[in-house]
């Protein structure tokens, strides 16, 4: 890309960048956009508004500012994000985060800072819609992190998409008030494919993917981390000098990673919660299928009938005993458990003894309840505790 723009300038290089791996995502899978919802769309635009005009922002203001101090402007991001999160979303940020966040800051100062500022003023406007771009982009990420939390459903690959076109259409906007300039040769269009499908395209949704299992805070520090990218290939393939300030701004970066990584506790703890939601949602949608079926058996209203042991010479052949058996006419559990609130009821009204209901072995429930009340352990009290 460093060195496409001398060539192609830079509001045409993202225009035909976003689109071209908008397209490319959308070519290899064509139904990705179909049976969305609206809050899908939605909520992709959304975050393609965000990321795109920070975009367009950021480029306007390159042309007022060392590219030192727009470098270290935007990766205020990484600062910017936690203290959204607790403001919006009263999201608390563990000590360790916030160290992490403070090396990533000092690593940013040295890859960028420490390293040279050109003899040129620095806007306090321009250095403003840098700030409002990293903000924009801390934004995104966080918005990011709450839709891949949602219960619904989460589709990585669509999200990816919309927001790609929605960002290729705001930098394209922004691009066309003086023309649309395309690469020339084959090497350049051999670039310029490589930043869009590579580095973009598979970028975007490998960061989409991955948001769903890591939260916004440490995602954007990790994020942070890509000058240590760019100093490492620059010396290993470009063969630049390697000096004290890419060592330092390095081991800052590596020490702000390793605080961003959760710890195996958070890492369970955040799927605990992702089976808690699936297990809910899964409940509430066996819920609304299950049948509902009628008890055929009317039940009947007012006092509990009950039964004397004179009434049934044959225990065998009295209705309760044969409802009693195994596969008898009692159809539900709801009217064995009103059977036996009337049973329990009865003991204190007036007629022949007790309840006297005959059960499967020839006694009658209050002859045990009277038993039980003569036994003076604790459990047996409250078993039988009317």
């Amino acid at each position: 890309m460093k060195d496409l723009i001398h060539r192609l300038p830079v509001e045409d290089l993202l225009a035909e960048r976003y689109l071209l791996a908008a397209l490319t995502l959308f070519l290899i899978k064509p139904g990705c956009l179909r049976g969305l919802s609206r809050d899908t769309w939605l909520n992709g635009a959304l975050l393609g508004v965000m990321f795109g005009v920070g975009q367009v922002g950021q480029a306007m203001a390159l042309g007022s500012l060392p590219s030192a101090v727009s470098g270290f402007a935007v990766g205020c991001s990484v600062v910017i994000t936690p203290i959204l999160s607790l403001v919006l979303f009263k999201d608390p940020v563990r000590r360790r985060v916030w160290a992490g966040v403070a090396l990533a800051v000092a690593g940013m100062a040295v890859f960028t800072l420490v390293r040279g500022v050109e003899d040129r003023g620095i806007s306090m406007l321009a250095l403003g819609v840098t700030l409002t771009a990293a903000a924009l982009y801390s934004g995104h990420t966080l918005l990011l992190g709450r839709l891949s939390e949602r219960p619904t459903g989460f589709p990585a690959y669509a999200l990816t998409v919309i927001q790609l076109f929605t960002i290729g259409v705001l930098t394209g906007g922004f691009a066309v008030r003086d023309g649309i300039s395309v690469p020339v040769g084959p090497s350049d269009w051999t670039i310029l494919l490589h930043l869009s499908v590579i580095s973009c395209a598979l970028g975007f949704l490998a960061r989409s993917h991955a948001q769903a299992h890591l939260p916004a805070v440490p995602s954007q520090i990790l994020m942070s981390t890509q000058p240590l990218w760019v100093a490492a290939i620059a010396v290993i393939w470009f063969h630049e000098q390697m000096g004290w300030s890419m060592v330092v701004g390095g081991l800052l970066m590596g020490g702000a990673t390793l605080l961003a990584l959760p710890s195996r506790s958070e890492a369970r703890g955040k799927e605990r919660r992702r089976l808690l939601f699936v297990a809910r949602r899964a409940a509430k949608v066996l819920e609304s299928h299950r049948i509902k079926r009628e008890d055929p058996l009317r039940l009947q209203r007012g006092v509990a009938p009950y039964i004397a042991k004179s009434a049934c010479a044959d225990s065998a052949s009295c209705p309760w005993q044969t409802r009693s058996l195994k596969g008898g006419a009692e159809p539900s559990l709801e009217r064995l458990i009103e059977r036996a609130t009337h049973i329990v009821r009865a003991k204190n009204l007036p007629g022949p003894g007790c309840c006297q209901s005959v059960t499967l072995l020839g006694r009658c429930l209050c002859d045990l309840m009277e038993e039980s009340e003569q036994v003076h352990t604790t459990r047996l009290q409250r078993w039988f505790r009317s």
